[in-house]
C-alpha cells in the first residue's frame, strides 16, 4: 500500500523535471540572442557545478566523488557537453517546442545502436516506433520544403551524441552512485567549457541577462535534482513515458515567451514523434533495461 504514493510522487518529480528542462530551453533561446554561445553554456555549466558540489559535500562528504570508472565518468561529461552545444546551436534557429520534439526520438536511436553496434535483439514492434519516430521527425524539418533551413539538422547532431551518453549512462548507473555521476558530469562540462571562456568573454551591462543566465543554471540544477529523487521513488519504467510531457511544456514555453505556435504539418510531426517516442522509450527501458533521462541543453 506505500508502494503506490511513491511511484505517483515519483511520476510527480518526473514531469517537474522536465517542465525545469522545457523552461530552461526557452530561456536558452532567449539569451541566445544576446549572449555568446561558449559563455552562456559555461554559466550554465559552472552554475549546476557549483551549486550542486555546496548542497552535496555537506551531507555526502568527498567520498561522494570516487568512481571506479574516472575515464568513462569524463566520457559522459564530455558527450553531455557535445549534445549541450548542439542543443543551444539549434535553439538560435529552431523553435523551442519543434526542438524538443526532434530531441525527443533519442530512445529511438538507441534502439538503432542496440541492434547495429551492441547486437542486441529488437523486436519488431521497436523497429515500428523506430520508422514512425523518423517518419514525423521528416514531417517537422521537411527537407526541400520551403520550410526547410539547415540548422534543422542540427538537434539530430545531439541525438546522436545523446544516444551514446544514454547507453553509457546505463552501464554506469549499474555500480555508480546517480548523484556522483551528476557531480562529475557537471565538473567536467565546466572545465573543458572554461578553456573557451577567455576567448568568448563578453561584459554585459544588462543586469536582466544575468538574472535569465542564473536561472539557467537553477533550472537546470533543479531539474536533475527532481529526477534523481523521481527514480528513486519509482522504477525507469514507470517514469519514461512522462518525460514526453517535455514536448508539451515546450510548446506552453514558445507560445508564452515567443508567440509562436507551430503549423499543422509539425503539429502532426510532434504527436507522431510524442507516441512513438514515448513507447519505444517505454519498450527500450523494459526490454533492454536501459536507464532513460530526458533530453536537456
Amino acid at each position: 500500500m506505500t508502494r503506490r504514493p511513491h511511484v505517483l510522487a515519483g511520476v510527480a518529480l518526473a514531469v517537474a523535471a522536465v517542465a525545469c528542462f522545457s523552461a530552461l530551453d526557452t530561456t536558452t533561446k532567449f539569451v541566445s540572442a544576446s549572449v555568446p554561445l561558449l559563455m552562456a553554456l559555461w554559466f550554465r555549466y559552472a552554475f549546476q557545478a557549483i551549486a550542486t558540489t555546496i548542497v552535496v559535500l555537506p551531507w555526502r562528504g568527498t567520498r561522494v566523488l570516487r568512481t571506479l570508472h574516472p575515464k568513462f565518468q569524463v566520457l559522459r561529461g564530455v558527450l553531455l557537453l557535445t549534445s549541450s552545444l548542439f542543443a543551444f546551436a539549434s535553439l538560435r534557429y529552431i523553435p523551442v517546442g519543434e526542438f524538443t520534439a526532434i530531441v525527443m526520438i533519442a530512445p529511438l536511436a538507441i534502439t538503432l545502436l542496440a541492434a547495429t553496434v551492441l547486437k542486441e535483439h529488437v523486436s519488431a514492434m521497436r523497429w515500428t516506433l523506430v520508422v514512425g519516430g523518423f517518419a514525423g521527425t521528416l514531417i517537422i524539418i521537411r527537407p526541400g520544403g520551403e520550410t526547410f533551413h539547415w540548422a534543422s539538422l542540427l538537434p539530430l547532431g545531439l541525438v546522436g551524441t545523446n544516444a551514446w551518453f544514454q547507453v553509457l549512462t546505463s552501464r554506469l548507473a549499474r555500480t555508480e552512485d546517480p548523484v556522483t555521476m551528476h557531480l562529475w558530469t557537471g565538473w567536467v562540462g565546466t572545465i573543458l567549457s572554461s578553456l573557451a571562456l577567455p576567448f568568448v568573454w563578453t561584459q554585459l551591462h544588462d543586469y536582466s541577462l544575468w538574472a535569465l543566465l542564473c536561472f539557467m543554471g537553477l533550472t537546470a540544477t533543479v531539474g536533475h535534482f527532481f529526477l534523481i529523487l523521481a527514480y528513486q521513488r519509482a522504477p525507469a519504467a514507470t517514469l519514461t513515458p512522462y518525460l514526453y510531457a517535455q514536448i508539451g511544456f515546450a510548446m506552453l514555453g514558445g507560445w508564452l515567451v515567443f508567440a509562436h505556435v507551430p503549423d499543422n504539418w509539425s503539429m502532426i510531426g510532434m504527436v507522431t514523434i510524442a507516441v512513438c517516442g514515448a513507447a519505444g522509450a517505454w519498450l527500450t527501458v523494459r526490454e533492454s533495461r536501459v536507464h532513460m533521462e530526458p533530453v536537456e541543453p
